[in-house]
């Protein structure tokens, strides 16, 4: 044996005894097999050798035999199915073709397990099915740096170990998507602790799934040589393997999404500038504050799949500004937008309202624009997920208008020739959990306002917009005010202006 091959063997079997030591025995366990696979078509981590020596040495201390390779012909229906979990230890690129690839899909599906190790990420980008067993693609690093891992779940047996931070040196990637939607989310990073992370303050970095009865772990630590020496880092890997095998059960559903409608402002899951502030008069004493241009704050595990708007308590002594909803992140979808006004006070509240669109994200990101700074302060939201649509033609009783034909309008007609004090009226309406309501117009004249009651003409203002022209009968606009609740189950459109021919409304939506 040359002195290179002995100091290698060598190091190899102090990396082994290291790892031994450092990860408690599960003799209990039924023994089983374990395939290491460490195929790399793009960058190729020194710290591969390191980490197929700690997994022997668990493998050794915890009744499983490891078989580590890098042909992808080990990739057949007969062979995995030998094995009780496979690990992706720091693969790069695309590293099985398509008959490998559906032989692995099965064998995940049928109940074959997964651990992603670190570049296991950046592994497999035109696969779908990959994306979904490992949770997130790559994105991009900064440098290797240390940072603090805040531990969100301390029950699972590959995180039971850590205290709930844990503070070490790696190279921290950002993912080209939030998995907290679709996974159960066992550590995350503390962006405000290293410098170049990218998501947003909501940094996953080590989570686990299921896939039809398969089970999938995946860490983006292991970057680093010295990780596989490092006993915290390594009990992670055990605990990742035993899980996968099925020799140890843990929750690792995703989150359950919250049909919650009130959010308080200040209880956000994420930040971007925004700081609570104590206001006596919001809900709770407090509201999401000291808010600048481009800050933003941000919800997690929120049921947007069936929103149809959303109403904003704000407060303002400032300029005002203008709140953006975002799907899944500061850039994500614009799901709809409002004005928040100037109220006069840092204490006087006014609702805003406005609809907003679907999404199957399931993090809610409220961003901020406007000018100056201290532009606003947002005491709570509420989400409505019930919208009903009336063609204002179909109203059930009327004074003075009548019914009037145009070709863009929705059903090719609408509710026309409005003047001053004429109204319509709606019945079985729910209006006692109502929050606003859009309405589509169209008007050559002069405009109007379109008052919303409860009951009759004169009964409770539930809310009022105003109506421009649009410069002709048939370009039409669509605005949204929110609405007051009332047990009434009629509500009556109101229509107020100058003289002549008015507006016509086409339709109405209320949501909530």
């Amino acid at each position: 044996m040359t002195i290179r091959s002995w100091l290698a063997a060598a190091t190899v079997g102090l990396l082994a005894a290291t790892a031994l030591n450092a990860a408690p025995a599960c003799a209990a366990d039924a023994p089983y097999k374990v395939l290491v696979f460490s195929k790399t078509a793009g960058f190729r981590h020194s710290s591969i050798p390191n980490g197929i020596a700690a997994i022997q040495s668990l493998g050794a201390a915890n009744s499983f035999t490891v078989t580590a390779t890098e042909d992808a012909a080990a990739f057949t229906a007969a062979n995995l199915a030998q094995y009780q979990t496979v690990v992706f230890l720091s693969t790069t690129g695309d590293v099985l073709n398509d008959t490998q690839q559906a032989a692995f899909e099965a064998y995940i599906r049928g109940g074959g397990g997964y651990v992603g190790v670190h570049a296991a990420a950046d592994t497999e980008y035109s696969w779908p099915f990959y994306g979904t067993l490992v949770g997130a693609w790559f994105s991009a690093h900064p440098a290797i740096q240390a940072a603090t891992v805040n531990v969100e779940d301390r029950t699972n047996p590959a995180t039971a170990h850590l205290a709930a931070t844990w503070t070490r040196t790696d190279e921290w990637y950002n993912y080209q998507s939030n998995p907290r939607g679709t996974a159960h989310v066992l550590a995350s990073l503390n962006e405000s602790s290293y410098s170049g992370g990218t998501m947003n303050g909501d940094h996953p970095i080590t989570w686990c799934k299921t896939i039809d009865s398969g089970r999938s772990f995946y860490t983006g630590l292991g970057h680093t040589e010295e990780s596989y020496t490092e006993a915290n880092f390594v009990n992670l890997l055990l605990g990742a393997i035993r899980y996968t095998a099925k020799r140890v059960d843990a929750n690792c559903a995703p989150p359950a999404l919250s049909n919650s409608s009130v959010y308080q402002g200040e209880a956000f899951n994420a930040t971007g500038g925004v700081q609570a502030a104590a206001h006596a008069p919001a809900a709770g004493g407090q509201t999401a504050g000291f808010i600048d241009n481009n800050d933003w704050i941000a919800f997690n595990n929120v049921n947007l799949s069936n929103v149809k708007g959303v109403t904003v308590r704000t407060a303002s002594a400032g300029s005002g500004g203008t709140v953006e909803f975002h799907a899944g992140s500061t850039t994500g979808t614009l799901l709809g937008s409002v004005a928040a006004p100037s109220t006069g006070g840092w204490e006087t509240f006014r609702d805003v309202f406005t609809p907003l669109a679907s999404n199957a994200a399931t993090s809610l990101y409220l961003v901020f624009r406007g000018s100056g700074s201290s532009l606003f302060d947002v005491d709570q939201f509420t989400l409505a997920r019930n919208a009903t649509t009336r063609q204002a033609e179909a109203w059930s009783s009327m004074s003075g208008l009548q019914v009037a034909a145009h070709g863009t309008a929705s059903g090719g007609q609408t509710a026309g020739f409005i003047d001053n004090n004429d109204w319509a009226a709606y019945t079985g309406v729910n209006l006692s959990t109502v929050a606003g309501a859009r309405v589509k117009w169209s008007s050559a004249g002069a405009g109007g306002t379109v008052e919303f009651r409860a009951g009759s003409s004169t009964g409770a203002l539930l809310g009022t917009l105003p109506v421009t022209s649009t410069g002709s009968w048939d370009t039409f606009r669509e605005a949204s005010i929110p609405l007051a609740t009332n047990a009434a189950s009629m509500v009556y459109l109101v229509f107020h202006g100058g003289s002549g021919a008015l507006f016509d409304i086409d339709e109405f939506t209320l949501i909530g």
